[in-house]
This record gives C-alpha cells, sequence and structure tokens, in this order.
C-alpha cells in the first residue's frame, strides 16, 4: 500500500524539505505540491490522497480553515513555524503538528503515527538526524547544509571533523559544513568502515594514507588520534596491517 501524500507549503524551500524526507519511506508517495490552500483544495477536486503535510500560515486561507473546510479530510499533519495554534490544531484531530525548522527525528515520529494509522511498519532507506538513528545498509545519507538537505555518498567521505555545534565532512573536492553533532554522525556511519580517532576527528579506514602512533593522514591532511582513542585506533589500525 502506497500512502498518497500532498504537501501544502507557501515556501518552497519547505516543501523541498519534506520532500526529502519523505523519500526515505518506500510506503509514502508524493502525488503533488501546492503553494496555498487554493491550490490545494482544486487538486483535491479531482484527486484523493491519503495525507496531507499542511502548513497553516500561507496567504488567502490558512491550513486550519481549509482544513475545516474539507468535509471527509484525510490524514493531516500540521507544519509551521508557530506553537500558538496547537491547541486548536489536535482540536481539529491532526495526527501530527510539526514546528519548523523540522528535525528528521522529529518528523520520523510523526510518521510512525501516520504507520500506525495505516498499519503499517516504518522502514527507513537513508537518514540524517539529531538523535542516532540506525542507518541500514545503505550507500548515502543527507545532510543538512544551509537550507537544503545534500545527499552525501557515504564511501565519498574522507574524514569528518566537529566544531563545536556543527561538523565539517571533508570530500574529495569539497567540505560540507552541518550543523550536527560528530557522535550523530558516528552513530550513523558503518563502524566497519570509519574509525573515530579523536574527540574532534572520524576516518575513513579506506581512505587512511598512512599512520603513526600520533596522527593518521587523509587525502594530504595529519589528523591527530587523541589519548583516549589510541588504544582502540591502533588495534584497529593493526587489524588492517
Amino acid at each position: 500500500m502506497k500512502i498518497k501524500t500532498l504537501i501544502v507549503d507557501d515556501e518552497p524551500y519547505a516543501i523541498e524539505v519534506i520532500a526529502n524526507y519523505v523519500e526515505n519511506f518506500s510506503e509514502i508517495e508524493v502525488v503533488a505540491k501546492c503553494n496555498n490552500a487554493i491550490q490545494a483544495f482544486s487538486f483535491l477536486q479531482k484527486n484523493q490522497v491519503d495525507l496531507i503535510f499542511l502548513d497553516i500560515n500561507m496567504p488567502g486561507l490558512s491550513g486550519i480553515d481549509f482544513l475545516r473546510s474539507m468535509k471527509n479530510p484525510p490524514k493531516v499533519i500540521f507544519t509551521t513555524a508557530y506553537q500558538d495554534y496547537a491547541l486548536e490544531a489536535f482540536d481539529l484531530n491532526v495526527v501530527d503538528y510539526l514546528l519548523k525548522p523540522i528535525p528528521f527525528d522529529r518528523f520520523l515520529k510523526a510518521i510512525e503515527k501516520v504507520f500506525e494509522l495505516f498499519k503499517l511498519k516504518a522502514t527507513s532507506k537513508i537518514s540524517i538526524a539529531n538523535e542516532p538513528l540506525q542507518l541500514p545498509n545503505e550507500t548515502v545519507l543527507y545532510l543538512r547544509v544551509d537550507r537544503k538537505m545534500v545527499k552525501v555518498k557515504v564511501d565519498e567521505i574522507y574524514w569528518v571533523e566537529s566544531a563545536k555545534d556543527y561538523i565539517k565532512v571533508a570530500l574529495k573536492d569539497k567540505i560540507l559544513v552541518s550543523k550536527q553533532k560528530i557522535s550523530v554522525l558516528q552513530e550513523l556511519l558503518p563502524d566497519d568502515k570509519f574509525l573515530r580517532i579523536h574527540r574532534s576527528f572520524m576516518v575513513s579506514i579506506d581512505k587512511i594514507e598512512s599512520y603513526n602512533s600520533y596522527s593518521i593522514e587523509v587525502l594530504g591532511k595529519e589528523l591527530p588520534i587523541g589519548r583516549n582513542y589510541k588504544l582502540e585506533s591502533q588495534r584497529q589500525l593493526r587489524v588492517l596491517s
């Protein structure tokens, strides 16, 4: 069963984020994207959907008024930058109420509610979140870079560096900066392919060019081995040798 889904939001970036998140779930199919409630109303006159991601603050007709106008509405998840409408929203029996910017872990909880209502099991393909989530045997993940989700191939990552509340993910020809914790990415990346060598560094094992007791060289860059990571790093590197 495919859950036919409509995304309604006056912000193109917000539509893009939700659409990218939805791509993680083979059970959900986005059948249309509308920039306002009037467009959505017109679409629903000729088409049926099972789920709507509905923004509240939109020009012309708000998401709440739009939902009130429907006689037999599908399941609805409100998406908004404002908390003020939460009580009113839940009076309308919505599935969930997501506050922007929507982190993936919070989005996942909403999807789990949807799947429970449709008696489906959630199976994510690719994910990046603000809490550790198990990454299945997939070859890509998404990182939030600036104001968009960027697809990253796992085997193209050379190293990851922590910089306060951000991480730098080094690829061969560029560095991506994402607001994320290195510990979260460590949970997502396969531990047989990546080695944590320092509180601030994690490296791709097959990209290591040389190493000694104090540092590892990757893509011509010398990365330090932290004191608390030295024994495990040496054990792993001996296995590779």
